[in-house]
């Protein structure tokens, strides 16, 4: 056990090192970076609600995006004028013999032969970024999910129930109430537009109730004859005469 603790101290102990560098390059870089997101924020965007049964499935939201960027630098340069220094060598130094030789300096140090234009590189930067998001929302009650569309369900069976009555009575009343009219002897005329509320509407005679009718009664010689034998003979009445 000992062992194995020492072991562990020794792995876990902070190491020192002397660390010598002749050399250390230093690199400098400047630049811009536009980072640009998409959020997708998920929320109750379709949701049923009948007759107060609310309910709510699976969903998919798809977002289509468009984004740009601009950049650019102020003031804009296209080229700059770099100077050219003289670097001529020629005096400075003597040899053994008394003549001059360069010394290592310039001879006119700061003097400017001449400029040349540098290109700068400077453009204006525009990007354009395009995409599509999606996002699938599923409910995790499903047994609540079921339950909810059956009450949606049954609440759309009463309604059309409710529907159905009213449609009902209203049939009901425009039939007894153009039946009255016609009873009456009142319609609307064949070209008004309101004629077509009582045209499907027939008026027959109720069951064990004969309308009004006439018979024609056939007759022939016996018949006739028969009759005026039956009827009775009229005696004229004989004058009294005095004696």
């Amino acid at each position: 056990m000992k062992k194995v603790i020492a072991t562990l101290l020794l792995l876990t102990a902070p190491a020192q090192a002397q660390v010598s560098s002749t050399a250390a390059p230093v690199a400098n870089s400047s630049g811009s970076v536009t980072n640009q997101a998409v959020q997708v924020v998920p929320s109750k965007t379709f949701t049923s609600v009948i007759n107060g049964v609310s309910c709510q499935g699976a969903s998919l939201t798809i977002n289509p995006f468009l984004s740009s960027t601009t950049g650019w630098s102020d003031p804009y340069e296209r080229y700059y004028n770099e100077p050219v220094y003289d670097t001529l060598d020629l005096v400075g130094a003597t040899d053994p013999e008394g003549n001059s030789v360069p010394d290592g300096r310039p001879d006119f140090p700061g003097r400017i032969l001449f400029k040349k234009p540098i290109r700068t590189g400077q453009k204006t930067n525009f990007s354009i970024n395009g995409g599509i998001t999606a996002q699938i929302s599923i409910p995790l009650d499903r047994s609540h999910i079921r339950t909810c569309r059956a009450a949606a369900e049954k609440q759309v069976a009463l309604m059309d129930a409710a529907l159905a009555d009213k449609r009902l009575n209203y049939e009901i009343a425009r039939l007894r109430n153009c039946a009255d009219l016609m009873k009456e002897g009142v319609m609307f005329h064949p070209k008004s537009p309101y004629s077509k509320i009582c045209a499907d509407v027939v008026l027959v005679n109720p069951p064990g109730v004969l309308s009004p009718h006439t018979h024609s009664i056939p007759t022939s010689s016996k018949t006739a004859e028969t009759s005026d034998a039956a009827k009775p003979t009229q005696q004229q009445p004989s004058s009294l005469t005095s004696p």
